[in-house]
């Protein structure tokens, strides 16, 4: 059963809501790629075999709740660049709880990933070693470059553990991104590794032929995604088009059914 509630999805495989129990996924929403986050949230429901709670975190939503105050500055390429780091406060600090960004893919069931949490970590994520080519991305932003670049794109935050506890709105909204993005609230070894097949950024990452635990689990349009007309020919654009198209198919069932 699929629900969609005031921009909540909860999914649930045996018929019964169970959101209480349901694994909270935050997706960073920007209005520029409305289409990049339903297709997002598509992708993911449509292979979980899980219950899974997904909540856009929407900029504008935080400030009308006095949650999100800060000044955009000139390097944020989109409006959750910092709001991503509410996570844990919008999980109310309980639990294990995901962010990722809206230009992602999920070409497999979100059970395999969730099975992979360990309660030592205070957050696990994919470790890139990354630095882009380009300039520029998506629709013209200004590609920025700056040690564990993409790490905070995709995280499994362990929101009950005490370091996590610092990420209150007044620090979201006040700390330097070096500090955020880079995870410096925590030390190395509270930081746990996921395979890079879960954060596979397209333009950076391989599949080596004949090897498939090279093969995207999730593919992250970090460049630019084909919602993009510049972007429209990059690497995996036609799974994601496919994707785009059974959502908006399932979509047009769903209110011609209502």
């Amino acid at each position: 059963m699929t629900i969609t509630n005031g921009g909540v999805h909860s999914v649930s495989t045996n018929g019964h809501i169970t959101s209480d129990k349901a694994f909270k996924i935050f997706v960073g929403y920007d209005p520029r790629e409305d289409i990049a986050y339903e297709v997002c949230c598509h992708s993911i429901m449509k292979r979980s075999s899980i219950p899974v709670e997904i909540n856009p975190i929407i900029q504008s939503e935080l400030r009308k709740k006095n949650l999100y105050w800060r000044e955009r500055g000139q390097l944020e390429s989109t409006e959750f660049s910092f709001s991503r780091f509410l996570t844990p406060y919008l999980a109310n600090y309980e639990g294990w709880a995901m962010f990722v960004d809206c230009d992602f893919l999920y070409l497999a069931d979100i059970k395999e990933l969730t099975d992979l949490i360990d309660d030592k970590y205070a957050i696990m994520c994919v470790q890139h070693d990354y630095t882009p080519k380009e300039t520029t991305k998506m629709d013209g932003a200004v590609q920025t470059v700056y040690p564990r670049k993409n790490w905070s794109s995709m995280v499994l935050y362990n929101c009950g553990h005490p370091k996590n506890k610092v990420l209150t709105p007044e620090v979201v909204n006040t700390q330097t991104g070096a500090f955020l993005h880079r995870f410096h609230w925590l030390e190395d070894e509270e930081i746990g590794s996921i395979p890079f097949v879960w954060n596979f950024l397209e333009g950076h990452n391989r599949v080596v032929e004949g090897d498939t635990t090279t093969f995207p689990k999730a593919i992250h349009y970090t460049r630019g995604g084909p919602w993009f007309d510049a972007w429209k020919n990059c690497e995996f654009a036609d799974l994601w088009l496919k994707e785009m198209e059974e959502y908006i198919t399932e979509k047009k069932k769903n209110v011609g059914g209502n």
